[in-house]
């Protein structure tokens, strides 16, 4: 692979055309990259197809046309599988190949991945991202990146075409242990922001209004100002799944009990969002916890939202 990459030369594979990874794929489409992508439900590689992709017909197929191949799937079951599987892109990749994971998964498993891929001749980096659906179709994630400088500096034109804040960690496993930092925060920030407009909206006072006094002081954060008026508006749709949320919950409470570290707000937020789950909500967006909240407080929350 050449020190660094080229548009119109380095080709690019994609494995995982979902919320995240479409518009992803697609911003280094739109840079000059030559893609090859791959998605278990066909359908959803639609619109990368449209823009010029080539559409494989697994992941190692993937590879064996790639450069650089990006994985962003749902589990760490599903990155062992679509990248140390018999059909993944450690199969298919050439010597001098970089595989960039960019599934928020294990840090252990980004680790596995990374000595199994250097004993190939091929670079692994783990690079997972924060911004959600917004911040993927307008390039502005944020990406926390581990893996060796060499391989990280050659790729980092790709991620300039998805990100705006690219920091490299350190060693193999580092970007998914700063993405568990970054889910610890917006964990327990997701339970002030359901509740401070659970507050508002008992209180008497317009949602809405109180968003333009609280979101620009000390109180805004980003689920604030960008799912706030999501749950305000009762769209509940997806920008990033419940389910995915309480999988990143998962592994960063087992990292914790690792190191013998205690996170008791993480560890009710989990217990919050088990019970979304519970009432059939693990394939709505994370706002959805504004729904279970509602209701130990008797709040229809979902018809309140579709009368405005």
């Amino acid at each position: 692979m050449p020190t660094r990459v080229e548009p119109g030369k380095t080709r690019i594979g994609w494995v995982g055309t979902g919320v995240m990874g479409s518009p992803m794929c697609g911003h280094l489409i739109d840079a000059g990259y030559p893609a090859t992508v791959y998605n278990r439900t066909i359908q959803k590689t639609e619109p990368l197809a449209a823009k010029g992709a080539k559409v494989a017909g697994s992941p190692r197929e993937v590879a064996e046309a790639s450069d650089v191949v990006f994985t962003i799937v749902g589990h760490p079951s599903d990155v062992r599988e679509v990248v140390l599987g018999d059909k993944g892109t450690l199969a298919g990749a050439d010597k001098g190949a970089v595989l960039v994971d960019m599934t928020t998964s294990e840090p252990a498993l980004a680790v596995e991945i990374f000595e199994k891929a250097k004993a190939k001749g091929v670079d692994s980096i783990d690079a997972p991202v924060s911004g959600g659906d917004v911040g993927a179709k307008e390039a502005r994630l944020s990406i926390m990146i581990g893996g060796e400088a060499d391989a990280v500096d050659a790729v980092r034109p790709l991620f300039e075409a998805m990100g705006k804040t690219i920091v490299h960690q350190g060693k193999a496993g580092s970007g998914q242990h700063a993405k568990m930092v970054n889910q610890v925060l917006i964990a327990s920030n997701m339970i002030g922001v359901c509740e401070a407009l659970l507050y508002a909206h008992k209180a008497g006072l317009d949602p809405e209004t109180v968003l333009k006094s609280v979101s620009g002081g000390a109180a805004g954060s980003w689920s604030l100002s960008n799912l706030g008026p999501r749950m305000i508006a009762g769209n509940f749709e997806p920008g990033f799944f419940v389910e995915h949320f309480l999988k990143d919950m998962g592994i960063a409470l087992s990292e914790a009990r690792r190191m013998n570290l205690a996170l008791p707000g993480l560890a009710l937020a989990e217990q919050l969002y088990q019970a979304v789950a519970a009432q059939g909500l693990a394939r709505k967006g994370t706002q959805a916890l504004l729904l279970a909240l509602a209701s130990l407080s008797n709040i229809d929350w979902a018809d309140r939202g579709k009368e405005r």
